[in-house]
């Protein structure tokens, strides 16, 4: 049976865990958070295994290592809703201290992933001669502008 090359990645198994997680928390919430942390928090935990599978489907590496990006910053934002939530006394302290290591596991194997695919972006342009390199400029050194101030 054919399966998809995010299928087989560890972190992305990981990032479903997540998602089944804020689904099952989230469950408890009061009903007049249905459309408010309740659905921003399920879309943005589901969206950390989705923008892995959808980064693992591009051809480039510096695109895949874009949405690992984005993975993250979906994975910060959903145990962010979740701190909201605590203080909104909807979640205990002690869901949230039994979350936290999944989250570290998560955004460090995220990470990894990310890292590798950047080495594998930069041993690209280093070894092809037809990437034109762009150069580094400092933002505080454009100068000569014309005024357009009229």
């Amino acid at each position: 049976m054919f399966t998809f090359p995010f299928e087989k990645l560890e972190v992305h198994r990981l990032a479903l865990d997540f998602a089944d997680m804020i689904y099952d928390l989230t469950d408890k919430f009061p009903q007049e958070e249905k459309y408010g942390v309740v659905s921003q928090a399920r879309r943005s935990g589901a969206s950390v295994a989705a923008n892995l599978a959808e980064g693992s489907a591009r051809i480039s590496a510096k695109e895949q290592a874009r949405y690992s990006e984005i993975a993250y910053g979906s994975l910060a934002e959903t145990f962010s809703h979740l701190l909201a939530a605590q203080r909104r006394n909807y979640i205990d302290k002690e869901q949230i201290d039994q979350l936290r290591p999944l989250v570290f596991k998560l955004s460090s194997k995220i990470n990894a992933l990310r890292k590798s695919q950047m080495k594998r972006y930069s041993k690209k342009i280093n070894q092809d001669p037809h990437i034109l390199k762009e150069e580094e400029v400092p933002y505080n050194t454009v100068k000569n502008l014309p005024d357009i101030s009229s």
